[in-house]
């Protein structure tokens, strides 16, 4: 387990209920290979598999999203290119190599 806390599905924040019968697309983040569904977000993806979405930027804390439509700004992470995503309004693809660590530009 690293620090995201990332060893499956029971240790995300998230839990999946409904829905389960879309295919699963693989992921990286941070370096770890995960798993979504088709359609979820970034942020479902994430949060189904971590605790945490990334580390607030001036005090370390863990933070998961905030409003959950684009507005708030705390959701951004980054594609492995440098090129930012807001999480919540992004669709995961397959294949995707995302970052946490420094999506804020700390």
């Amino acid at each position: 387990m690293n620090d995201m806390g990332l060893a499956g599905h029971s240790q995300g924040q998230l839990r999946r209920v409904a829905a389960t019968d879309r295919p699963r697309i693989a992921f990286t983040l941070d370096g770890a290979l995960l798993e979504a569904l088709e359609g979820d977000t970034i942020l479902t993806a994430i949060l189904t598999n971590s605790r945490y979405l990334r580390r607030f930027e001036f005090n370390g804390e863990p933070r998961a999203g905030f409003c959950l439509m684009g507005a708030c700004q705390d959701c951004w992470v980054r594609q492995s290119d440098g090129m930012a995503l807001r999480a919540c309004t992004t669709l995961i693809e397959s294949g995707m190599t995302l970052l946490t660590r420094g999506a804020d530009g700390g």
